[in-house]
């Protein structure tokens, strides 16, 4: 496929994407949610990434034993240094001399 063949498929993908984001925001602008349903959305995006990720976590690498060292190094990191890349490092980091050692 050449690009010209891309680019209409690219603007299909994002007017799809767009249109469900946009269309509640246009036509309900004073739709006011309950409060505990306002809290429940709050919480539902941690819910599926957390799902989504978990589970790659575990299949990660070779060795189980290194992804959950990793995965826990992750959740130290994070407590300790609130920064995403320092977690990142440090997780990748913990892998690698997991699976150096094991």
């Amino acid at each position: 496929m050449t690009m010209s063949n891309y680019l209409p498929l690219i603007f299909a993908m994002a007017v799809v994407t767009y249109l469900p984001r946009m269309v509640p925001m246009v036509l309900l602008p004073e739709l006011k949610l309950p409060s505990r349903l306002r809290v429940f959305f709050q919480y539902v995006p941690v819910a599926v990434l957390g799902a989504l990720i978990f589970p790659d976590i575990l299949y990660s690498t070779d060795s189980m034993s290194s992804a959950a060292i990793g995965a826990v190094s992750a959740v130290i990191i994070a407590l300790v240094r609130p920064n995403v890349m320092w977690v990142i490092m440090g997780a990748i980091g913990a892998v690698i001399i997991t699976k150096l050692f094991i």
